[in-house]
């Protein structure tokens, strides 16, 4: 199961990248939420599950996305930017959920 996720999150981060940010997101705040770093620090956190390397940092930094990602989601009203930021919100549950399977092992 743990290798079915691994792979199905680093699916979403190739579709990630292959997305074009949001038009008009740059630079915007939501809920006090700079949309960029959320973005940002989500993607990155992903990529640190998928190499294994989770620093204290980003352990931590997994559970506050996936939380601030529910956040702002109500808040977006265009509707390319609410899917970009679910899919977001989906890469950064997906990568709590691998990290609480390796900390069970």
């Amino acid at each position: 199961m743990d290798e079915e996720k691994r792979d199905a999150l680093s699916r979403m981060t190739a579709e990630h990248m292959a997305r074009p940010f949001p038009p008009g997101f740059r630079g915007l705040s939501v809920e006090g939420q700079d949309m960029v770093l959320l973005d940002a620090d989500a993607y990155g956190s992903a990529m640190s599950v998928l190499d294994g390397t989770l620093t204290d940092r980003h352990r931590a930094n997994l559970a506050r996305l996936a939380a601030v990602c529910d956040k702002v989601l109500p808040a977006i009203e265009d509707e390319y930017a609410a899917v970009y930021y679910a899919h977001v919100r989906d890469m950064a549950v997906l990568a709590v959920e691998i990290e609480d399977l390796r900390g069970r092992r």
